[in-house]
């Protein structure tokens, strides 16, 4: 076994992502999953989870790879069409839950925290633009549910 898959071993009993699905769950396949967590100011912000519990992009073959990214950009193109962002923002950093996932993320040059990351410092006095743009976004996710079930086959 090697230094990476005992390690994996051990983190994966104590995974959020290996214990449930993370999320509301869009999608799955064989390899991964298609979630939106719960995201209160960024409905539509969506994680493409791997299945099995590895930390990094190396650790899968270069078939799995693609497969991964294939579906990363394929909801990013979803996200587009049917959420219509100024931005997407797509990050894989595995620093709190280290599991294999990405993060596709609809940003809006007035939602809370833009231009920074949805993880930094968040801009004053957008409360009330916030709400209304996240009321407008959730009467979207119908149909971004449906284009991502179309998109991903």
């Amino acid at each position: 076994m090697t230094v990476d898959a005992a390690a994996n071993e051990r983190t994966a009993s104590a995974c959020a992502f290996c214990a449930g699905d993370g999320g509301e769950l869009v999608w799955r396949d064989a390899r991964l999953r298609v979630i939106l967590p719960d995201e209160a100011d960024y409905p539509g912000f969506t994680r493409v989870v791997w299945a099995a519990h590895v930390v990094e992009m190396t650790e899968l073959d270069p078939a799995d790879r693609e497969h991964l990214m294939s579906v990363v950009w394929r909801v990013e193109a979803a996200q587009r069409e049917t959420l219509a962002p100024d931005k997407v923002n797509l990050a894989s950093f595995g620093n709190v839950t280290p599991h294999l996932h990405w993060h596709v993320i609809p940003r809006w040059r007035d939602d809370r925290h833009f231009p920074e990351p949805v993880w930094g410092q968040p801009a004053f006095g957008r409360d009330a633009v916030v709400a209304a743009r996240a009321r407008t976004v959730r009467a979207l996710l119908p149909a971004y549910r449906a284009a991502l079930l179309r998109v991903l086959g």
